[in-house]
């Protein structure tokens, strides 16, 4: 059954507006609104007994973030996810993360660093688990430990935003586990000794050209994402 959403009282600090958004974000992440679809925003309005406004402005945040389009006359269309998305936003988050590290880097602690493994490990587990979800947020927090240090909200926006974009459009059932494993063994463990030993120049150059190298991932990502046309890529 799904929920009613009402204004908010003044105990609470979460707008309608944020509210709707976050509903939203769930129905795409479950798969309940697929990419390739137009939005009936008076269905919608009325299931959550709310008025047009607030999911008109939820919309448009999502349009921000690159999850809708909106085509005049036509309304509000889900964005499918297409390989040359997938490449752009590898460079993306490739450059960002590289260049927060730089910035930021020295920053870190030997025990961030500890944190940093202890969470790569925790990784490994749920990847040998088969608990996707636990890795993917195990994996977000490892590389906000470095992220969290940027005051650059701009770019710490779109790089969350990218990565929502990438993993839960829908957050789909099942990994390829090879490359869970790669990255937790081979790249991540290689990230970490960089970062051991001070050498934060040649680890955020190898957050941007191998870890984000979309030439480098590339048959991961095909294996990931194309396995099925009916998973939500074109």
């Amino acid at each position: 059954m799904l929920p009613t959403l009402s204004s908010p009282s003044p105990l609470q600090t979460r707008s309608l507006r944020e509210q709707v958004y976050d509903y939203l974000r769930e129905e795409m992440n479950r798969g309940q609104l697929q990419p390739g679809a137009f939005l009936d925003l008076n269905a919608i309005a009325n299931r959550l007994g709310i008025s047009r406004t607030p999911l008109r402005e939820a919309l448009l945040q999502l349009e921000t973030q690159g999850f809708v389009t909106v085509l005049p006359r036509r309304g509000f269309r889900l964005n499918s996810l297409s390989l040359d998305d997938i490449r752009h936003y590898y460079q993306i988050i490739g450059a960002l993360e590289a260049a927060t590290l730089k910035d930021c880097g020295g920053a870190l602690t030997p025990g961030d660093i500890q944190r940093m493994r202890a969470l790569n490990a925790d990784m490994a587990a749920a990847v040998a688990d088969g608990d996707f979800n636990r890795y993917y947020d195990l994996n977000l927090a490892f590389h906000e430990v470095y992220l969290g240090l940027s005051d650059n909200r701009a770019a710490l926006a779109l790089v969350r935003s990218l990565k929502q974009r990438l993993y839960d459009w829908p957050r789909r059932a099942g990994f390829v586990k090879s490359w869970e494993e790669h990255s937790i063994a081979v790249e991540h463990a290689r990230f970490l000794d960089l970062l051991e030993r001070g050498a934060l120049r040649e680890a955020a150059a190898f957050l941007e050209d191998v870890h984000w190298s979309f030439e480098v991932q590339k048959d991961f990502i095909h294996a990931y994402y194309c396995a099925s046309q009916s998973r939500g890529l074109e």
